[in-house]
C-alpha cells in the first residue's frame, strides 16, 4: 500500500524538530559554558595603591629600600585617609627609642601612644584588657615594671586577680631563658609589652602591618598565632565547633570589609573569634577589651567570676541573640556554668593530693626541679583550662579527651607521687581525696 501525504508530512515534521534539537541544545550548552567561565575568570575588584604617584620622601625612597611595605601601605585605609609615613613614625630628637634618620628623628616600631593619638577610645579599652600588661607579665612578672605601671596593672580585672599558682608561670621563662623565649613566650604575650614612653602593647600583633587589613584582623587565622596549643587551644577549639565548621565552608562570602559597628548575622552567619569578643555586633557595640563579654576568669587554676560579670554577660548575649533564642542562649549558660565549677572541683582536688607534701616540708622551694611540680601544673595549666575552654567553645573533644580525661589521669598520677614522697620520708598517711559536692542535674 502507498504511504498517505499526511503521514509523511508528519515523519518530515519529527525530522526537522530532531535536527533543530540535535544543532540547538549543544548551542546552548556551549553559550552556558562560556558565561559560566567569564564568570569564574572575571578579576575580582581590588584596593588601589593610592600612593603610586605619591611624592612624599619616605615613600620615594622605600620604594626602593622596602618596596613590600609601601606596596602594602598603599592598599591600606589608613593611607587612603591621608596618614602619612610620618604621622605614625616621625618624633622628637628626644622621645624615649627615637633613632636618628635621614635627618629626622623615628621610633622603627610606633608605639601604642602613636596609634592613640587617633584611636584614643581603642587604646585605652586595651589597656584595660587581659592583651594589656596582663599578658607581658604573665611571662616577666612585676618586679621591673615602673610604679605607674604597676597602678596601672592592679587596676585591671586580671592585675587584681593572680592566684599564687599562676605566678608560677613566671619561673618557665626564667628556666628556659631568652635565647629561647625570644621565639617562644615573648612572641605572643609581647602583644602588653611596656615601651620606652611607658605606652603599653603592640597593636601590630592583631593588626598585620602595613595594611592594617579589617578582614585580616576579623579572621580567626589571626588569633591562631597565638591561642594555640595544650594550655590555650582555642583555635583547634573552634575549628571542631559548629561555628568553626560555617566559618570553613562558607566563610569566603562572608562580608569581611563591613563597616564596623554595622555587622549583623548578614554580614557574619557565624560568629569568629572578633564576632564574640571585640566587634559591634547586635546591641553590644565595639570594644578592644577582650574580657569585656566574659563571665569568668577561665585562665585561673580554680575559676571565679569576673567583677561585673553581669554586666559582661548581657553585652555577650547581645551578640548570640543574632542568632540563638533566649532558651537556648539561657539554658547553655546554666550548663557551661555548672561544667566550669565541675572543673573547679577536680583543680580542689589536686590541690588536696598536694598538700600532705607541703605540710611536711617535702617539697622543694625551686620551681619546676621535680616531676611532681610539671604533673601538678598541667593538671590545671594544660588539661583544666582546656576542658574550660572547650566547654564556653563548644569542642567536645577538647572537654573530654584533652580536658577532663587528662585531669583525671594525673589526678590518679599525683596521688602516687604523693604516697610515694610520703613512704620515703617515714610518713604512713594515705592520700585521700573528698568527694566534690554534689550538684543538682543542670536544667532539673
Amino acid at each position: 500500500m502507498n504511504e498517505q501525504p499526511s503521514s509523511r508530512r508528519g515523519n518530515a515534521r519529527v525530522l526537522i524538530i530532531a535536527l533543530v534539537a540535535v544543532l540547538f541544545v549543544p548551542g546552548i550548552a556551549l553559550i552556558l559554558a562560556a558565561v559560566n567561565q567569564a564568570v569564574i575568570l572575571q578579576p575580582q575588584v581590588t584596593s588601589q595603591n593610592v600612593l603610586v604617584n605619591s611624592t612624599n620622601e619616605c615613600v620615594t625612597c622605600h620604594r626602593n629600600a622596602t618596596p613590600g611595605i609601601v606596596e602594602q601601605y598603599g592598599h591600606s585605609t589608613m593611607a587612603a585617609a591621608n596618614v602619612t609615613c610620618e604621622n605614625c613614625h616621625e618624633v622628637a630628637s628626644d622621645y624615649p627609642g627615637a633613632i636618628a634618620h635621614e635627618g629626622t628623628y623615628v621610633l622603627n616600631s610606633p608605639t601604642s601612644a602613636m596609634c592613640e593619638k587617633c584611636h584614643a577610645g581603642e587604646v585605652a579599652q586595651f589597656n584595660q584588657s587581659r592583651h594589656s600588661l596582663p599578658a607581658y607579665i604573665a611571662v616577666f612578672g612585676t618586679e621591673d615594671l615602673e610604679p605607674e605601671l604597676l597602678e596601672m596593672y592592679e587596676a585591671i580585672p586580671e592585675g587584681g586577680f593572680v592566684p599564687e599558682q599562676v605566678k608560677a608561670r613566671n619561673a618557665i621563662g626564667a628556666l628556659e631563658g631568652p635565647a629561647v623565649t625570644r621565639f617562644a613566650c615573648e612572641s605572643c604575650h609581647n602583644v602588653g609589652r611596656p615601651a620606652a614612653d611607658m605606652s603599653v602593647g603592640q597593636c601590630q600583633k592583631c593588626h598585620i602591618r602595613h595594611e592594617f587589613s579589617l578582614e585580616q584582623a576579623r579572621k580567626p587565622e589571626t588569633c591562631n598565632n597565638c591561642h594555640i596549643g595544650p594550655d590555650h587551644p582555642q583555635w583547634e577549639i573552634y575549628e571542631e565547633s559548629a561555628h568553626g565548621i560555617a566559618y570553613a565552608t562558607g566563610g569566603e562570602d562572608w562580608h569581611w570589609d563591613a563597616e564596623p559597628g554595622t555587622l549583623s548575622a548578614i554580614d557574619f552567619p557565624a560568629p569568629t573569634c572578633s564576632t564574640c569578643h571585640f566587634s559591634g555586633f547586635g546591641a553590644s557595640g565595639t570594644t578592644h577589651d577582650v574580657g569585656d563579654r566574659l563571665t569568668w576568669f577561665l585562665f585561673a587554676p580554680v575559676s571565679e567570676r569576673r567583677p561585673g560579670w553581669e554586666d559582661n554577660k548581657v553585652r555577650m548575649q547581645n551578640v548570640c541573640q543574632e542568632c540563638h533564642n533566649n532558651n537556648f542562649i539561657d539554658d547553655f549558660y546554666a550548663d557551661a556554668d555548672a561544667g566550669t565549677e565541675a572543673i573547679n572541683d577536680f583543680i580542689h582536688q589536686s590541690d588536696e593530693i598536694v598538700q600532705p607534701l607541703k605540710d611536711n616540708n617535702l617539697l622543694t622551694d625551686a620551681p619546676f626541679d621535680e616531676p611532681i611540680d610539671f604533673t601538678y601544673f598541667e593538671t590545671w595549666h594544660h588539661w583544666g583550662r582546656t576542658a574550660k575552654f572547650g566547654m564556653w567553645m563548644q569542642g567536645a573533644d577538647y572537654v573530654q579527651w584533652h580536658g577532663a580525661y587528662e585531669i583525671l589521669s594525673d589526678l590518679a598520677e599525683l596521688k602516687a607521687m604523693v604516697n610515694e614522697k610520703l613512704d620515703a620520708a617515714g610518713i604512713e598517711a594515705e592520700v585521700e581525696i573528698s568527694e566534690p559536692a554534689a550538684t543538682e542535674e543542670p536544667g532539673a
